[in-house]
């Protein structure tokens, strides 16, 4: 089924997509052995953590991965209509050159929801996507981006009210974001007393939850489990889970209520 355009007018139903399940160094990790990255079944393939949310008045991604291209190829997206980030790491963001087919496709600025911090670093990798053209320099090989400033404040975007949820990821301020009554929280190890209002009465907690021991800046197993418990969302999905966490293995011991999420899984959602 491809993903294309949601016509206005509906009852405000979509989908979330994840897009990439994985950690930063995705699933098989290169030149790992172990059981997970030797895994045949495909959960156990994570690409790094993004996901598309298919909203009333189009498509728009959470982080653009290394992968994205291959994300969108695999689930079949035909158009993307705009972008926010969750933080400025490697993994979130250096896939932003592949949104230059949509840009040329819809005639039209992609708008790029970001932090300072994020528009800094977009600037300086892609510099070519958001310096002008020179004289006679050809428009189809330059990304079209229009930078907006996110902050804490909700905005609208395609139809649908963005609530942007601060996170702590380390000692990194960043962004989760809430669509309705479904949460997207990847890489936080930490919830500011500000945004627990936030989480409440979800229908769908997408978050962090890297492997079993701790990790200086990612939730584990055991605390994201805590903070599901908390929230008491219907249905919690784990992300950005790392090569220590077998799918299957790992799903069966889980609570009710509680899943790991996979490289294209689909969450049916109302706006």
């Amino acid at each position: 089924m491809n993903v294309e355009l949601i016509q206005p007018g509906g009852n405000s139903k979509g989908e979330i997509i994840i897009l990439g399940s994985g950690t930063s160094h995705g699933v098989p990790l290169v030149g790992c052995r172990c059981p997970v990255c030797q895994s045949e079944n495909p959960r156990n393939n994570r690409t790094r953590s993004s996901i598309l949310v298919q909203a009333p008045e189009g498509n728009f991604l959470v982080d653009t991965t290394p992968e994205m291209r291959i994300q969108l190829i695999r689930e079949k997206v035909r158009l993307v209509h705009a972008a926010v980030f969750t933080h400025c790491h490697a993994d979130h963001i250096f896939g932003l050159d592949d949104l230059r087919q949509f840009g040329h496709l819809l005639d039209q600025d992609i708008p790029l929801y970001c932090e300072p911090m994020v528009e800094q670093q977009l600037k300086q990798a892609y510099s070519y996507a958001f310096t002008p053209l020179p004289p006679h320099g050809r428009r189809g090989a330059v990304p079209r981006f229009e930078i907006r400033r996110a902050t804490t404040e909700p905005f609208d975007l395609l139809g649908i009210r963005v609530q942007p949820l601060r996170l702590m990821h380390g000692r990194l301020p960043i962004l989760g974001y809430r669509f309705g009554n479904v949460a997207y929280c990847t890489d936080v190890s930490e919830i500011p007393p500000e945004t627990w209002p936030l989480l409440e009465n979800l229908d769908v907690l997408i978050i962090d939850a890297l492997r079993f021991r701790q990790h200086p800046t990612h939730f584990n197993l055991t605390q994201a489990t805590l903070v599901s418990e908390r929230l008491r969302p219907r249905q919690t999905y784990f992300t950005h889970i790392a090569h220590d966490i077998e799918h299957e293995y790992v799903s069966g011991k889980l609570p009710k209520g509680i899943d790991l999420a996979y490289d294209g899984l689909r969450i049916p959602v109302t706006f």
